[in-house]
């Protein structure tokens, strides 16, 4: 079997050796430009390092073990990983042929602002947790510039909880697309959703995010849908109030707050405003967010 390892950052060679007990495995460091090249991925890293890698990862179809080694492992959370030695016990049972892989969904991104400009194959981005806009991507933003092993422990909470008192609600209109086949992306039909002024939203392949919160506790990664989660213009006393039952995945009952499920959305805002993903930097409004079923093939727990 031929085995290629992804490093993200921070991470080195000594951190595969637990995964090299095999003496029947042939290893290569680094990406691999064809699936002729290799048979199986071990990527060790975070949300983010996932994707930066993730449309090549799509492109070669082959099965990926995440190693949780990131600031932030929601990803890895959402699999079933939450340590190394998780990982480790996935792969080992993947040798002994046990075949445990699963095929997942992963999101989609397209941002257009003139006709069939969505449709480009070069402007998609691919995301694997969640997309989201307005308060979560400023916090997104801000926590970007943390220490990394301050992102990694409460990073995100910590910058959530001052930026809920000074960020304004966005207009926001949240389109379902219910037939785009051989329509542009301004011109295909749609259903709205979701029309009012909007403190954050959030478009889900997973339910977790930001270190562990539950934004989306129904999100499933292999339905065909996006689960989203929509934070009206509440007061922002209640927002604080509120952050805490999002861990539980307790804020759905909680008025302002709106959830839905759909295949492919559009997202149209009165200015442009940024679209993070994975805690990255993605584009700026007006975009189309959608999944691509059955994309990635994961090694998950036996």
């Amino acid at each position: 079997m031929r085995a290629a390892a992804i490093l993200g950052l921070g991470c080195s060679p000594e951190g595969l050796r637990p995964f090299q007990s095999q003496n029947d495995v042939d290893w290569r460091i680094g990406l691999p430009v064809s699936n002729q090249e290799a048979d199986v991925i071990l990527l060790f890293g975070g949300d983010g390092t996932i994707h930066r890698h993730l449309a090549q990862l799509v492109r070669l179809g082959l099965p990926v073990l995440v190693i949780p080694a990131g600031s932030g492992n929601d990803f890895a959370r959402a699999i079933g990983f939450r340590r190394v030695r998780d990982s480790l016990r996935a792969w080992q049972d993947f040798c002994a042929g046990k075949r445990n892989i699963k095929t997942i969904d992963v999101g989609v991104i397209s941002a257009f602002g003139s006709a069939d400009e969505a449709r480009a194959p070069n402007n998609q981005r691919y995301f694997c947790c969640v997309a989201g806009m307005g308060l979560d991507a400023e916090v997104a933003r801000l926590a970007n510039h943390l220490p990394r092993w301050l992102r990694g422990h409460g990073g995100y909470a910590l910058t959530l909880i001052p930026t809920i008192f000074r960020f304004a609600p966005l207009s926001m209109k949240i389109s379902k697309i219910v037939d785009s086949s051989g329509a542009s992306a301004q011109n295909s039909e749609s259903i709205t959703l979701s029309h009012q002024p909007t403190l954050l939203v959030a478009f889900a392949n997973t339910s977790v995010y930001g270190g562990g919160m539950k934004i989306a506790p129904r999100a499933k990664m292999d339905d065909g849908f996006l689960d989203i989660c929509v934070v009206g213009g509440i007061d922002p006393f209640k927002l604080f109030c509120l952050f805490p039952t999002v861990y539980a995945g307790r804020h759905l009952n909680v008025r302002g707050v709106q959830y839905f499920q759909a295949p492919q959305v559009r997202v149209e805002t009165e200015h442009p405003v940024e679209v993070y993903a994975d805690g990255e930097y993605v584009c700026r409004t007006p975009v189309e967010i959608g999944v691509q079923r059955n994309a990635a093939n994961l090694i998950v727990p036996a």
